[in-house]
């Protein structure tokens, strides 16, 4: 696979403790050239429900987050990655999205996925059906969201969204709606993502409903190659339309590359080698990374990279090197 695809970055962020670290986390990652900032959509607290998940805490909701980092930027796209369907009525959800969209003059990036925390649905007392019925509910709000954002007359009857007789407002500013990410790390909901999505964001297969080996152990080189492949198989002859995010979970830059590698490798249970090729990982120098990445784009097809925004700046001569190249 060759892609020329430009990179594009984006900054992720689950911890903002006041309303100044968060606004100056989306100044700093707009001056610093980043594409997008984004937020997960989670809502459950330290606790029993959290530790069973071994998920990062998130200290915001999605939505205000989203529009508060709106407010204080000019031109980075604000994304959300993902949101979880199932914690929102397609309604609200696609007119507070459509909201953000006006407010930020068209600089909305919204994402779309299926849930799959199991203990976070449990702690919220919200049902969670089977994947397969997760994935079809995804993929009308998915359907539903370029109907809202075009500002159609509303006539959505399908098996879980149903919407008639009102109009979409507000329409997107955006020519053609905003572009829109599914994500997933799955057979089925990559080969979704691949048929809908503009941007297709590639996770850790999680159907374990936690985060755990197994999940970590699905994005090695050759299970990242894989999930491309389902993304092809449902996208057909759209494939090239597609851009392919990864969230570089694991990125430390680092003149001591091999000791760091030795050492994270160690800790998850790896062959050194094997986390120095996985692409959810970005462990070297400054060069080492920019090679790496020109690398996997042309394994995987993979240009767009989510980075935590613990590494803002010591990331920052990679985006300066590589963003829109």
């Amino acid at each position: 696979m060759t892609s020329t695809r430009p990179f594009r970055f984006a900054a992720q962020a689950f911890k903002p403790e006041s309303a100044k670290e968060w606004t100056d986390t989306a100044r700093k990652a707009e001056d610093l050239g980043y594409s997008a900032l984004h937020v997960a959509d989670h809502y459950f607290g330290e606790g029993a429900a959290l530790a069973a998940a071994s998920h990062p805490v998130q200290t915001v909701a999605a939505i205000p987050a989203m529009m508060a980092a709106a407010a204080v930027t000019e031109s980075i796209k604000i994304g959300s990655r993902v949101m979880c369907c199932d914690y929102h009525h397609p309604m609200v959800l696609m007119k507070e999205l459509a909201t953000i969209d006006l407010l930020s003059d068209g600089r909305l990036e919204p994402g779309f996925g299926a849930g799959w925390i199991t203990t976070e649905y449990e702690a919220m007392n919200i049902p969670m059906d089977g994947a397969g019925v997760r994935i079809a509910r995804m993929a009308e709000y998915v359907e539903f969201a370029r109907s809202f954002f075009a500002g159609d007359d509303l006539d959505f009857n399908g098996e879980y969204v149903k919407v008639t007789d009102t109009a979409a407002v507000p329409a997107s500013p955006q020519d053609g709606g905003p572009r829109i990410m599914i994500g997933g790390g799955a057979p089925k909901v990559l080969g979704i993502a691949g048929q809908l999505a503009d941007i297709v964001s590639i996770n850790f297969n999680n159907s374990a409903g936690k985060i755990g080996a197994k999940g970590i152990g699905s994005g090695t080189a050759e299970g990242t190659a894989e999930k491309v492949g389902w993304i092809r198989d449902g996208a057909g002859d759209r494939f090239d339309d597609i851009e392919i995010e990864i969230a570089a979970y694991f990125t430390t830059v680092t003149n001591k590359t091999e000791p760091t590698v030795a050492a994270m490798a160690g800790a998850f249970g790896m062959e050194p080698e094997v986390l120095a090729a996985h692409p959810h990982a970005l462990i070297g120098s400054t060069d080492e990374i920019i090679e790496t990445l020109q690398r996997r784009r042309a394994d995987y097809g993979i240009s767009y990279i989510t980075v935590g925004d613990t590494v803002l700046d010591s990331f920052a001569p990679v985006v300066a090197a590589l963003a829109e190249n």
